[in-house]
């Protein structure tokens, strides 16, 4: 068993998360790893858990955030790609 880093939780099924760094976190859950480890969006400040937006080296959660704060190169960001289905 390991201790979670965040929450302190001794856990049999707690994990291990090797960052680019290399640096090595345990955690408990996933819920955990967010906390510690994600970005925060630069506009609104929400942890961005899904898949993001970069623009200009520079967080966002999603397309309208980045196109408030980066307003010439986030207005080549779009939240969806393609058309609606019918």
């Amino acid at each position: 068993m390991a201790t979670c880093e965040v929450c302190g939780n001794d856990y049999w099924l707690s994990f291990e998360v090797r960052t680019v760094s290399g640096d090595v976190h345990t955690f408990d859950s996933f819920e955990c790893a967010i906390h510690r480890l994600a970005p925060i969006c630069e506009h609104c400040g929400i942890k961005i858990s899904g898949h993001g937006v970069e623009v200009s080296g520079r967080f966002f959660c999603c397309g309208h955030c980045a196109r408030s704060v980066e307003a010439e190169r986030g207005a080549e960001i779009r939240d969806a790609v393609g058309a609606r289905p019918a």
